[in-house]
């Protein structure tokens, strides 16, 4: 049976006590909530720290809030709340797309968004989707707290701007007129992590499109920000020539590896076929919003 190395436990009580073990105890610390990412390399001793954190405890970091620019999202807030909260459904499907493919009842019962977001992983889904949203997070450590966007808080391959003795507290979505959004998937089995994914968000203005968003997940060492495309969109008429045109965009443009899950070639074909079907489903979404 696979153990983790020895380490010692301590469980938060407060946000600015973890971070103060944080500080205390260095690199060799880190926070654990979920644990789904975390654990499992510990038993692989793959990851092999000398003290963890508990923060499950800290309550005060799991809510779904809106106001009139944003809606916020606390770090600890669990997939299951955000699959069931109505008020993501309604300004961003694209969250409730992404947690029906995430894993499956029990990670979700567990596992955390600030988790999900930390651990970098390039096929993980919530990464794509924070950054198609253009999601702001905040990040806090003893000297205060600092708001970092989505192309800022993914330094590389499982490395974040999060430093040893801070704490990932929320994540901000803007809210803005003629909001869509859609995340489309292709796995092996249920709940797998992805051959390939795409998170799409566009806002329309006067029958055309004003802003987009499209991330590229598990196509990359780390989740990949579609700028051309949507560079491509803006200003434009939504159509399916213009959607196939990003999707060309983002086949050209992300960086896959061949792997257990499929060559080159064939997750490339997916960067375009799935960014097309994500735009469609977002621009769909953002004109029912405007007729209703």
């Amino acid at each position: 049976m696979q153990t983790p190395a020895p380490f010692e436990y301590e469980r938060a009580s407060s946000v600015d006590g973890a971070i103060a073990s944080l500080q205390e105890h260095g690199a060799e610390a880190r926070l654990i909530a979920g644990g789904h990412s975390l654990l499992p390399m510990m038993k692989l001793r793959l990851a092999t720290p000398a003290f963890l954190i508990d923060i499950n405890d800290l309550d005060e970091l799991s809510y779904i809030e809106e106001d009139t620019a944003e809606v916020r999202i606390g770090a600890l807030t669990r997939h299951a709340e955000l699959l069931e909260s109505d008020l993501l459904a309604g300004h961003f499907p694209v969250f409730r797309d992404a947690e029906q493919v995430i894993a499956d009842p029990v990670v979700r019962n567990r596992g955390t968004i600030g988790g999900s977001l930390c651990q970098a992983d390039a096929a993980e889904d919530l990464s794509a989707v924070c950054a198609a949203l253009k999601a702001n997070v905040v990040i806090k450590g003893l000297d205060g707290e600092r708001t970092v966007n989505m192309d800022g808080f993914y330094i590389g391959p499982f490395t974040t701007a999060v430093g040893a003795d801070e704490i990932l507290t929320e994540i901000r979505l803007p809210l803005r007129q003629g909001a869509g959004s859609a995340h489309e998937k292709v796995e092996r089995r249920a709940g797998d992590f992805a051959i390939a994914a795409v998170s799409a968000a566009v806002w329309l203005q006067g029958g055309t499109i004003a802003d987009a968003g499209i991330a590229l997940g598990a196509l990359g060492p780390t989740t990949i920000m579609a700028t051309r495309a949507e560079e491509l969109l803006r200003g434009k008429a939504p159509s399916e020539e213009l959607f196939a045109q990003a999707g060309e965009i983002a086949k050209e443009d992300c960086s896959p590896l061949p792997d257990g899950r499929g060559p080159v070639d064939y997750k490339r074909h997916l960067a375009s076929v799935l960014t097309a079907r994500a735009l469609r489903r977002a621009t769909a979404r953002a004109l029912h919003q405007e007729a209703n």
